[in-house]
């Protein structure tokens, strides 16, 4: 059982968040028509807020806006097409609301618009190497930066899974470091679901502990993943809250900071169960020590 130290996440527009002590919800806000869990539900401008809205209410501290399916098959979408569906989101959001707004695009020129409009932190799937300007639209904008590991488009991948996602994390780390964007800005996503196949998932959640050598916060992302599905046996994304909330719970114990969901409520309960267990281990520890 173990924390991640306390650090403060530096974000766009001057905000930032401490993270380690306890755990945070960033709540998925998907404007898609296709999204694998809840696709079509929020495309429209006004659902999309009034979401985002009742996620804080529900306790999200972040909210993640995407404008395209990140699942295998989806249909791919225009910068365009992807900035008309999020960028009046996150206007909205930002005036309606002090939380803090996530972009999930591989968009540099999205990122860009995105923070122009409201957005503090960048959430890119593909570990800044899809875009080669997004580390400079980071660095620029002061915004923070989750760097997913991902296995998708890559032909050098490592037998070992906590070698090929050191590999990864490590070029993407260089990249963030000639771009001149700051450690305190970056956290990273080992990319639950995005994996080389399913047995990783579980192996990774073993071992996830071992990613702490890379000296960022960690934030990750089961919610509803097909790997969670198969272990429950639910063929239904919809049905998959409670097995998530129970990698919540199991992923804060083993450190990580930040849960990507979208059953905001029930995972916080989950968050908030683990929070104290990790409470009370340090508080023993503290006497221990006195």
């Amino acid at each position: 059982m173990t924390s991640s130290r306390n650090s403060v996440w530096h974000l766009a527009h001057g905000r930032s968040v401490t993270l380690g002590a306890t755990g945070h919800i960033m709540a998925i806000v998907n404007v898609t028509p296709d999204s694998f869990s809840d696709g079509g539900r929020y495309v429209d401008v006004a659902k999309a807020v009034d979401h985002g809205l009742a996620c804080i209410s529900d306790g999200a501290s972040i909210l993640d806006i995407g404008g395209e399916s990140t699942r295998p098959g989806a249909t791919p979408v225009t910068a365009s097409e992807e900035q008309d569906r999020i960028l009046p989101v996150i206007e909205n959001l930002a005036r309606e609301t002090g939380a803090l707004i996530s972009v999930d695009t591989y968009r540099a020129e999205t990122a860009k618009l995105a923070i122009a409009a409201g957005a503090h932190i960048v959430n890119d799937v593909y570990g800044m190497r899809y875009d080669p300007q997004m580390a400079d639209v980071v660095s620029k904008s002061k915004a923070g930066v989750c760097i997913m590991y991902t296995a998708r488009g890559r032909d050098d991948h490592r037998d070992d899974i906590i070698e090929d996602e050191k590999m990864f994390f490590g070029q993407s780390l260089d990249m963030a470091k000639a771009a001149g964007i700051a450690d305190e800005a970056i956290v990273l996503d080992p990319g639950f679901g995005f994996l080389q196949n399913l047995e990783q998932d579980s192996e990774l959640m073993a071992r996830f502990g071992e990613l702490h050598s890379q000296g960022h916060p960690l934030l990750v992302g089961t919610s509803r993943k097909r790997f969670v599905g198969a272990i429950a046996q639910r063929d239904v994304a919809m049905e998959r809250d409670f097995a998530t909330a129970a990698t919540t719970a199991m992923l804060r114990l083993a450190g990580a900071s930040i849960f990507r969901v979208h059953n905001v409520a029930g995972n916080l309960d989950a968050l908030r169960m683990a929070d104290a267990v990790l409470q009370a281990g340090r508080m023993l520890e503290q006497a221990g020590e006195n």
